[in-house]
């Protein structure tokens, strides 16, 4: 049995943040139907190169980007702009436990898909509404994106080299983080949401902003500023809190040292030839060593340029102490590791061939997860699920792909 079998989630969001909620719901096993625009289809669709190649080796209409957010879903072009679209939504909600949507606040109220119109229709109805900014407050009507939080949110302001270095100034993460961050806040507010509709009978509507996200994501840089009145700054790829963590120079590039401790930094004194830095009282302990950042860090990247990355690295895991390569993408999948994982998967697409993409980091010791498919085509369950939720047969199908509320097979 899967995890959430039995639970029917309506996707109504796009872009990052809502689908990467709902693809987690879907991995768990729940029902996730993607309602896109007929012919349009959720926009990141067409955010390439990449696209996946057909069976011809021509670009077909899906990217990747929009190949990671969305396996296991189904498809479901309706264009809710219409009042036909709006009632089968309707229909659609009184059959569904989860609704997510991220459209902007209010938008979906001129359309009576708004939480108080479907709560109506159906009072277990969990509503996730994912927004820019919430749904009250005075940036409420603002569009949110990713890069724009990462900004507002203090997280660009912790993130680059600082002042004064080669190559200064706030950097956005390599990877939409406040989007996938939102993504996963959702599916746990779902889950939550769901069973207290499972105990009491009643849903309800989760209000959950991209800035809102972010200032909590902040985590313990938040926290410095909070308690120490401190304002964080760039760092590079240094700790706030601890020294030595952060990248090293070798002979031949890079690595990521990671001392956590004092018996670590010992134990690393050692290893690189400085036994004495470690009774040091300037460095002795992780406190003293934040205290003389300044003087520390230089000495021991001067001291680390005398041998590759490589030996630095075996000589640095035989005496425990943690330190890693930075890896290229194609050398993370590559890595043993990773290989033991299995975080690399395939599974069928519908335009024929297969999909690589990575699997669901979570493990579950007595429910594996399964996979069945990749993203689905736009609209390829059109057909297939107004016949088996909404009991439509061909005629009425077909009228209504004639007037355009549908589109897809």
């Amino acid at each position: 049995m899967k995890l959430l079998e039995g639970v029917r989630v309506l996707d109504l969001s796009r872009i990052l943040a809502g689908p990467w909620a709902t693809q987690v719901l879907a991995d768990f096993g729940a029902d996730v139907i993607k309602i896109e625009r007929p012919g349009v289809g959720d926009d990141t669709r067409t955010w390439g190169p990449p696209y996946l190649k057909d069976a011809d080796g021509n670009d077909s209409s899906e990217s990747a980007y929009y190949l990671c957010a969305n396996r296991g879903k189904r498809s479901v072009a309706i264009d809710f702009t219409q009042p036909e679209g709006q009632a089968l939504i309707r229909e659609l909600v009184a059959r569904c436990d989860v609704l997510v949507e991220n459209y902007k606040v209010g938008g979906l109220k001129k359309y009576g898909l708004d939480y108080a119109s479907l709560q109506a229709i159906n009072p277990k109805l969990v509503y996730c509404s994912i927004t820019g900014y919430g749904q009250n407050g005075p940036y409420a009507q603002r569009a949110g994106y990713d890069a724009a939080i990462q900004a507002i949110g203090g997280l660009m302001s912790v993130t680059g080299e600082p002042d004064g270095a080669p190559g200064a100034g706030p950097q956005k993460v390599g990877v939409a983080a406040t989007d996938l961050m939102t993504g996963m806040y959702a599916a746990t507010a779902i889950l939550a949401a769901l069973r207290h509709a499972e105990r009491t009978g009643v849903g309800q509507q989760i209000d959950l902003a991209l800035l809102d996200t972010q200032v909590a994501w902040l985590a313990n840089q938040a926290s410095n500023y909070l308690v120490g009145g401190v304002v964080p700054t760039r760092q590079g790829t240094a700790h706030p809190n601890i020294v030595p963590y952060q990248v090293m120079p070798a002979a031949d590039g890079y690595f990521m040292l990671a001392v956590g401790n004092d018996g670590q930094f010992a134990r690393f004194c050692e290893v690189i030839g400085e036994p004495a830095l470690a009774t040091d009282p300037r460095y002795a302990t992780n406190n003293a060593r934040v205290a003389h950042r300044g003087e520390l860090v230089p000495y021991l990247q001067q001291r680390l340029t005398t041998r590759p990355a490589d030996e630095w690295l075996a000589a640095l895991e035989k005496a425990v102490v943690p330190a890693n390569p930075v890896n290229r993408i194609d050398q993370v999948f590559d890595d043993p590791q990773v290989q033991a994982r299995g975080l690399r998967i395939t599974l069928p697409h519908a335009g024929g061939g297969e999909v690589a993409m990575v699997r669901n980091p979570l493990k579950f010791s007595a429910t594996p997860l399964q996979y069945t498919q990749a993203a689905p085509v736009l609209g390829q369950h059109t057909t297939k699920v107004l016949g088996e939720m909404l009991s439509m047969d061909a005629v009425q199908l077909q009228a209504l792909q004639a007037q355009g509320v549908l589109g897809g097979d």
